[in-house]
C-alpha cells in the first residue's frame, strides 16, 4: 500500500522537514516538504540497527524455540529497532550449534538480520557473564561447524585476539564473510591494533569485558581507539548509563565520532520489570534495572543490558549530543559495519522508520512498509 509520511529528520545541528514516500515495502522517494503536504507526524528517524542483542520482553535469542525468538525480536522491532542481530552466549558446542541453527531459520523468516556469536573463544579473566566452565580455546574446526549451522547468516563473531588459535578462527570467519570482532580480551594495545588493522573490524562493547586503560599499560581500550581513529574499525558502546558513564560515551563520541556503534547487549529483561531471568546457561537477577549474574550476593558480574536502543538515543540527546550523530551510531554505522542495507531513509531501502514525539518517545514504528503494534508487556 502506498503511503507518505512527513516528519522532521535530524541533520547535523538541526532538522529537515521532509516527506518520505513508501511503496511496496520500500522507500520510493524522500523530498523536502511542501506547504500542501500532510502535517508533520513528529520527529522521523530511520529504523534503528542493533548488532549486539541477546533478547527482550522476557525472551532470549539463545534458544531453539521459534516462538521465543519471535517474541524477543518483536519486542525490539516495536521499540524502533527494526533491524537486529541475535546474539548468543558461551555454551556447550552441541547446544550452541542447535541455537545457531534455530537462529538461521529466524533469519530466513526475516525476524532477524543475522547472528552474532559471543563466545566461546573468550579470555577467562575477561569473561563477564559467560560460564567459565564452557569457555574454549579458539578452534577452527568448531568455527567451521558453527558457520555451516548458520547457513550463511553468521554476521559477527567475538573472540579474544591474544588466544592461541585466534588467527586461524579469524581466517575461517573471513572466508565465510563474517565480521571478526575483538572482545572479552586482555590483549595488549599492540595486539589489539594489529588485530584491528588485520582481520578484525569491530570491537565488542568497548571498556566492558577488558582491563581498564592505564597510562603505562594502555591495553585493548586505547589500542582499539587508536585503530578506530586511523582506520575503518568500529567500537561498540553500551550507552545505557550502567555499562558506561555518560561522560565516557561523550568522550568516545568526540574522539572517534564516525566509528561509534551503539548497542544494547540486551538480555531477556529488556523492556521488562525487575525479576529473575536467564542468559544462556546462567541465572540472572535484575534489580533496579541492572542485570547481574545470580551469585547469592547481589553483586555478580553485569549480565547484559535492559535498555532498548531508542532509550540510549533519547538519553544522550537529552544530555546534549547531536541527534544526527547519535542516529548515525544507532542506524547507519552499525548496518554498514556488518554489511546490511539498512539504517537510512533513502529510495530503494526497505521502509523502516520510527516516528517519535519531541522527547524521542516512539509513537509509531514501520518495518518493511507495515506499521507495528506495541508489545503489551513492555515497560515504557
Amino acid at each position: 500500500m502506498d503511503e507518505v509520511v512527513r516528519g522532521r529528520v535530524p541533520r547535523p545541528g538541526g532538522f529537515d522537514d521532509v516527506v518520505v514516500a513508501i511503496s511496496g515495502g520500500v522507500v520510493s522517494d524522500v523530498r523536502a516538504a511542501l506547504a500542501d503536504d500532510p502535517e508533520p507526524a513528529g520527529i522521523l528517524l530511520p529504523g534503528l540497527v542493533d548488532i549486539h542483542n541477546h533478547g527482550g520482553g522476557g525472551a532470549s535469542f539463545h534458544s531453539t524455540s521459534a516462538e521465543e525468538i519471535a517474541v524477543a525480536a518483536g519486542v525490539h522491532h516495536a521499540a524502533g529497532t527494526t533491524t537486529l542481530l541475535a546474539s548468543t552466549v558461551t555454551d556447550a558446542p552441541e547446544r550452541l550449534l542447535e541455537v545457531v541453527a534455530a537462529l538461521a531459520t529466524a533469519a530466513e523468516d526475516s525476524l532477524i538480520a543475522g547472528i552474532h556469536l559471543e563466545g566461546p573463544f573468550l579470555e577467562h579473566s575477561c569473561r563477564g557473564a559467560h560460564d567459565p566452565d564452557l569457555l574454549l580455546a579458539p578452534d577452527a574446526g568448531l568455527t567451521r561447524e558453527l558457520v555451516a549451522a548458520a547457513r550463511g547468516h553468521l554476521r559477527v563473531m567475538t573472540l579474544a585476539a591474544e588466544l592461541p588459535g585466534a588467527v586461524e578462527v579469524a581466517e575461517v570467519l573471513a572466508e565465510a564473510g563474517a565480521v571478526v570482532a575483538l572482545g572479552h580480551t586482555a590483549a595488549t594495545a599492540a595486539q589489539a591494533r594489529t588485530f584491528l588493522d588485520g582481520p578484525g573490524s569491530l570491537v565488542t562493547h568497548l571498556f566492558n569485558g577488558m582491563p581498564p586503560a592505564h597510562h603505562r599499560d594502555p591495553g585493548p581500550v586505547l589500542g582499539s581507539l587508536g585503530a578506530a581513529g586511523v582506520g575503518s574499525a568500529c567500537v561498540e558502546l553500551i550507552a545505557d548509563g550502567v555499562h558506561l558513564a555518560d561522560e565516557t560515551v561523550r568522550s568516545v563520541m568526540s574522539m572517534v565520532p564516525g566509528s561509534v556503534v551503539l548497542v544494547t547487549d540486551a538480555m531477556a529483561a529488556a523492556g521488562m520489570a525487575d525479576g529473575d531471568y536467564q542468559l544462556g546457561p546462567l541465572s540472572v537477577e535484575v534489580r533496579s534495572g541492572v542485570a547481574r549474574v545470580a551469585d547469592g550476593t547481589g553483586s555478580g558480574p553485569i549480565a547484559g543490558g535492559t535498555s532498548r536502543l531508542i532509550d540510549q538515543v533519547r538519553r544522550h540527546a537529552a544530555a546534549g549530543i547531536d541527534l544526527a550523530l547519535l542516529m548515525r551510531a544507532a542506524s547507519l554505522r552499525p548496518a554498514s559495519v556488518v554489511g546490511l542495507d539498512a539504517g537510512r531513509l533513502e529510495p530503494g531501502v526497505r521502509a523502516d522508520l520510527v516516528v517519535t514525539d519531541e522527547s524521542l518517545q516512539p509513537t509509531r514504528v514501520m518495518r518493511g512498509g507495515e506499521w507495528l503494534t506495541a508489545h503489551p508487556g513492555l515497560v515504557s
